[in-house]
């Protein structure tokens, strides 16, 4: 048995937390079911991040297309900042209230995703990033991360089957196991540029029995300019430093004339160790810190019951506008309103919480996956790693 819930379970409000079905029991039993809008906001963003990026829309709307709900919510991929509402829903509260759940983990872990692949996007500026951490979450959601990674900035993704969901293709080359099984690095490494298709980088995994420098020169004899690049993932019981190992292998190449082989960097990579080596890197492979980056803790919140503002202690009532300048990104939360407001730096504040589900229909097609990291590489220019 895998533990995973279904597509149809999802839909049918199986994930959701006991109390709400308890909840709406009472409340249809003693017949109190009342109009509401619900807002979902984070209170706070993790590791004191200054700015997250909004994922899992697409799920979300799927979850709620068909049910007698209307929706406002932020495009995918767009930039929020703690305390701004990033969604709001209306409709009868039993009509929704089972989804809490499954709407909170959409868009909590693909936005905690998604904002991590962007500050490593931002960091690593025009260097290749490519998301390799599925292998350590569970094979189930492996899609949805890479969906997120990709959206956030990531050039690619390694799982075959997010590939086949998102229309593009999967990246990697060889694995240790593959240089284990010839039992030399050179022998694999030409194995590989004979039997895999044209148009797949030579990259070579230069780490497994010898010293990093010496595989390097191996290889780029070997292959010549059929090489692309060479892969580092030594383990970090032998790193030392990174950076050092990088500069020597680069010296090494260049002075034999390789300087067209490319240097990538893979295993344990953070924000801060990406800066550390940028200056000898052409690209990263970055696992864990993407995929099992900290969720953005979003809530579920009434603030408007029968058309009245109402909240519980802690949390602003009352229907809201996310107004953003059009020019300087800045941004402030207002009660809402359809009126456009003038910036201090001179350009146009309008609401980003746009109209995306009506009487149960969607309003608008679900943009692709490339409109949706152009928008996200776009705003990044506005924002700095704080």
């Amino acid at each position: 048995m895998f533990y995973t819930a279904t597509e149809e379970e999802i839909k049918e409000g199986k994930t959701t937390d006991v109390y709400f079905d308890r909840a709406v029991e009472v409340i249809k039993k003693k017949n109190v079911d009342k109009w509401v809008k619900a807002e979902f906001r984070a209170k706070g963003l993790p590791r004191n991040y200054k700015w997250a990026v909004l994922g899992g829309v697409e799920e979300t709307l799927t979850l709620l297309e068909g049910k007698n709900v209307n929706v406002r919510i932020l495009d995918e991929g767009t930039f929020f900042k703690a305390y701004d509402p990033v969604m709001e829903i209306e409709g009868m509260y039993t009509d929704f209230s089972v989804y809490e759940t499954a709407l909170l983990g959409f868009l909590c872990e693909a936005s905690g995703i998604t904002t991590k692949s962007a500050r490593i996007r931002k960091i690593a500026d025009k260097k290749t990033v490519l998301s390799f951490g599925a292998r350590r979450m569970h094979p189930a959601i492996a899609p949805m991360i890479e969906r997120a990674a990709y959206i956030g900035g990531c050039d690619g993704f390694s799982v075959t089957l997010a590939g086949e969901k998102m229309g593009k293709r999967a990246s990697g080359t060889m694995p240790h196991a593959l240089i284990l099984v010839f039992g030399d690095t050179v022998e694999a490494v030409k194995a590989f540029d004979e039997v895999i298709e044209e148009g797949v980088p030579r990259i070579a995994l230069i780490d497994t029995y010898n010293d990093e420098k010496f595989e390097a020169l191996r290889v780029a004899e070997a292959l010549k300019e059929r090489l692309d690049g060479v892969r580092l993932d030594t383990p970090s019981s032998r790193r030392g430093s990174m950076r050092e190992i990088l500069k020597e292998v680069r010296w090494e190449l260049d002075l034999r004339g390789y300087d067209y082989v490319k240097l990538y960097v893979s295993g344990g990579l953070n924000e801060e160790e990406i800066k550390d080596v940028m200056e000898y890197a052409d690209g990263f492979g970055v696992g864990t810190s993407i995929s099992n980056a900290p969720t953005i803790d979003f809530s579920m919140d009434i603030m408007e019951i029968e058309g009245e503002p109402v909240a519980k202690k802690g949390k602003k009532s009352g229907s809201k506008s996310l107004l953003r300048c059009n020019r300087c990104f800045n941004s402030k939360v207002v009660p809402f309103s359809e009126k456009t407001e003038t910036c201090s730096c001179g350009g146009v504040m309008e609401d980003i919480l746009k109209p995306a589900i009506r009487g149960g229909k969607l309003l608008k097609a679900h943009p692709p996956v490339d409109e949706i990291r152009n928008y996200v590489l776009e705003q990044l220019k506005h924002y700095d790693i704080e």
